[in-house]
Formats: structure tokens, sequence, C-alpha cells
């Protein structure tokens, strides 16, 4: 593992974003990778059954549970906690879990210029997406192309301006890109026969809702297998009480933790 040091933080403070450079280790990676295709199918038939296929080539959403490996890559994240904490300035949860797959002539809705929050604050950050890259990132096979200095500009820019000056997010397998969720990006074209692989997550302030129940999908019942770096990014620790029962407990038993603001 790396040691994160501080030229991180002034990164995302300053451009919006920063690589940590192969920070994930091989066997991981390896079987992330293998995790991912049927990943995919699953999603792709749940997608063409609902008729919400159109225009998500490659695109998986909420990956936690289908494999230890992807709860195995969000422990690991634990070595990322002194950079997010300084980011938030304050704690945080898990947002959301995804994965790209980008192969040649695929398209779909992550390769438009967008940002992933579409509001902001001069004093306070709320977002922070975090990309795994699976495969080396080039500029051959779609290396996400990042607009710096963008996290404060609410308007859109246009295609031309944003591709002429944005830089490209280059990096070896292994290698963490993290930035701001208010920088526009887009995902690059892959103009190579092999496939270009990514793990997305975003994290939030704990008080957002996440996109999914990602506490209920862990479960329960595997709570006592959570260390404290797992408790607080799943959501345990800014849960809602269902009951009276639930709320009148004491605080250490509390669902709501303090300081999940």
């Amino acid at each position: 593992m790396n040691t994160i040091d501080a030229r991180h933080d002034t990164a995302l403070a300053t451009a919006g974003w920063t690589i940590i450079p192969q920070l994930i280790r091989m066997d991981l990676l390896d079987s992330l990778v293998e995790a991912l295709q049927p990943s995919l199918a699953l999603r792709n038939e749940i997608r063409q059954r609902n008729g919400v296929l159109d225009n998500s080539a490659g695109t998986l959403h909420h990956l936690l549970m289908d494999s230890e490996c992807y709860v195995e890559l969000l422990a690991e994240f634990s070595v990322l906690e002194p950079v997010f904490k300084r980011y938030f300035d304050g704690n945080f949860v898990l947002n959301s879990y995804g994965g790209v797959i980008n192969e040649r002539d695929s398209r779909s809705y992550v390769q438009n210029v967008h940002r992933d929050i579409r509001f902001g604050s001069d004093s306070r950050r709320f977002m922070l997406n975090a990309l795994v890259m699976l495969d080396d990132f080039t500029l051959e096979n779609g290396a996400t192309h990042v607009l710096s200095h963008s996290q404060n500009i609410q308007q859109q820019p246009a295609d031309e301006a944003f591709y002429a000056q944005a830089a490209r997010a280059t990096g070896k397998r292994g290698s963490v890109l993290l930035f701001d969720s208010r920088m526009w990006h887009a995902t690059g074209q892959n103009a190579t026969l092999a496939p270009r692989r990514a793990l997305t997550l975003t994290f939030t302030s704990p008080f957002f809702k996440p996109q999914l129940d990602y506490a209920r999908l862990f479960g329960y019942r595997n709570l006592d297998q959570c260390n404290a770096w797992m408790r607080q990014v799943l959501g345990f620790n800014a849960r809602v009480p269902e009951s009276l029962d639930e709320f009148y407990v004491p605080v250490e038993q509390r669902f709501y933790q303090r300081g999940q603001d």
C-alpha cells in the first residue's frame, strides 16, 4: 500500500482531482476483473426485462454484494480514510458502487460530458468520486477526460471547449483516481480491441441518501463482521430508527451516531 500524503489533499482542493498510483494489490484486481462480466450479465438481464437497456452499454450499478471481492475492495479503501475525512471535514458514507466496461465502439451515458452532483458550496464538499483502474488507463483505451479546476463552474462547458482543455486521467492498473464530484468529466472512447475496465465508487456526507440501501443490502446479520471503517462507510452509523424501542437505547447502540453531519 502507498503512503497517502498531503499532496493529494492539495490537488483535490485546487485542480479538483488526483491519482494515487497502484494502490490496489494485483490479486484483488484479478478477482474483481473476473467478477465483473457476470455482474454485467445480471444487470443487462434485469435492464432488458424492465425496458431500460438503451444507452447503458458496459455500465454496472450497486455491485457490493455480487461477490466477496467487491466487499474486500471497500474494506481496502480504509487506507484512504484520512484523505476522505480531510476532504469532507468529517464523516462520510458510500453513496454508490458501480463499474464500467469500456469497449471499442461502445456507447453509454458516461461518455457524455457531465458532473455527478449538480450543486455545491463554497464552504463544504458533499461528494467525492473514486475510480479504481482495473486495467491500465491510456489515451488509446479511453482514459477519463477531467476538466481541471471546473468544480466551481456551474454551466456545462460546450463539448468542443471541454475536450480541448480537459486533462486525461492516465495511470497503471490498480491506481485510484479521486475527484471532486462537481468536476466536469467524461469517459473516453476506447480505440483498442481490449476492454478498459474500472470500478466507480462515490462517497457523500452521511446525511445524503445513498443510491441503494447498502446497510440493508449488506445485512444486519453481518454487522458483527464489520470493523469501525466498514460500519461507518456502509451507513450503519447513519441509519434511521424504525421504532421507539430502536430509538430509546444507549448512545453506543443507536443507529444514528454522533458526528454524522
